[in-house]
């Protein structure tokens, strides 16, 4: 059998796999190398560094710095597309007719190419940006990056259509898939790429909650502020926030909570140990976008995980979680899940629907079945 080659152009450095988009870039990575396709990485470099591991699953792994300069702000283009572009990384793409993979609407400055024209191409959404930019802009308390988050939500709106370009989007959730699906000729989902290869919930209870994520980000120090004053105020339950870059609110917020510890700045290792060791996942999001990756962490590696309807809506996995969208209900359901085992029938069926929709290698040859199909035919 011919080898099978692949270009990725990834909108970050994919390793360390310690936030959520460049988890599933690294994890498909690895998927594919699993099955012996030769992928040929291109990322753009802004402060992660290169990565030596990224060599023993690429063929190739090349580096392009962005183009950060405010002026870039002025340009009709989002300001996370253009600054996403390279004629290093068009003249590489340029030296052969493998197939290119586009990482997210970010990365997808030259997928209109004339270049490309005939060539294969595939573009992996990891949300509908434009909704997510907007929702980053109303939870954002400063005006300029306020300002920021609704222009870019505006600008990839405009964008978008550039999808068109693309022989196949690969939705990261059912929801996306029906938003592309609307608006795009052919689109398939395929469910996030992940660390986990099975389900290991560890035996016996915690006692303690967990809440983790990127604090530097709007929703997530939102969310993180709300478990502290709404719903773990005055409850006989300890709650860990692991994340960085808290806001000073959130610091004041948990200094005043005597159930509350903030974990900063720890490597990706330690939360993932915290995620195993607490007795109950606590998830809260103000933003139905994509899917988040942390969830999946959560019910491949933890106990019980309880959330609101905004981080399971549209995932098809509302069924693996306590659901509850009012502090009071949430609290009753923090408590009720203390003390008991995350076994029996709830296991069975996390193992049922995980293992089989979120299989790295199933979702990968789908990727590769793609690549052996012929470019859509498009006239100059």
């Amino acid at each position: 059998m011919a080898e099978r080659h692949l270009h990725i152009v990834s909108f970050d450095v994919p390793a360390p796999p310690n936030y959520g988009g460049v988890i599933d870039v690294h994890y498909k990575v690895k998927a594919l190398h699993d099955l012996g396709v030769k992928v040929h990485l291109h990322c753009f470099e802004y402060g992660r560094g290169e990565a030596r591991e990224l060599e023993a699953i690429c063929a190739s792994v090349h580096y392009y710095p962005r183009h950060t300069g405010k002026h870039q702000l002025l340009n009709s283009l989002p300001y996370v597309v253009v600054s996403r572009r390279s004629d290093e990384l068009v003249e590489r793409l340029r030296a052969d007719d493998h197939p290119i993979l586009f990482e997210g609407l970010h990365s997808c400055y030259h997928l209109g190419e004339h270049a490309f024209l005939g060539r294969k191409r595939l573009v992996r959404t990891h949300n509908v940006e434009h909704d997510y930019y907007a929702a980053l802009a109303e939870a954002e308390r400063g005006a300029f990056k306020r300002t920021y988050f609704a222009q870019e939500a505006r600008k990839l709106k405009k964008f978008e259509p550039v999808l068109s370009e693309a022989d196949v989007l690969l939705a990261i959730s059912p929801s996306d898939q029906r938003y592309f699906a609307s608006h795009f000729p052919r689109v398939l989902h395929v469910p996030a790429f992940h660390p986990s290869a099975q389900v290991e919930v560890p035996h016996g209870v915690g006692d303690f909650c967990l809440y983790h994520g990127a604090l530097g980000v709007p929703e997530n120090d939102q969310a993180a502020l709300w478990l502290v004053r709404e719903v773990f105020r005055g409850l006989p339950i300890p709650l860990v926030i692991a994340g960085s870059g808290a806001s000073s609110e959130l610091k004041a917020a948990v200094a005043r909570a005597n159930n509350v510890k903030l974990r900063e700045n720890i490597p990706t290792e330690a939360i993932a140990e915290l995620v195993r060791t607490a007795q109950v996942n606590v998830l809260p999001t103000f933003q139905a976008t994509g899917i988040k990756l942390k969830l999946l962490l959560c019910l491949f590696t933890g106990r019980h995980v309880v959330c609101n309807s905004p981080m399971v809506q549209g995932t098809g996995l509302e069924e693996l979680c306590h659901v509850h969208d009012d502090a009071e209900h949430m609290r009753l359901s923090i408590q009720a899940c203390m003390g008991k085992p995350a076994n029996g029938s709830t296991l069975e069926k996390r193992i049922a629907v995980l293992e089989e929709r979120f299989c790295n290698r199933r979702n990968a040859e789908r990727i590769v079945e793609l690549l052996d199909q012929p470019a859509t035919e498009r006239r100059p």
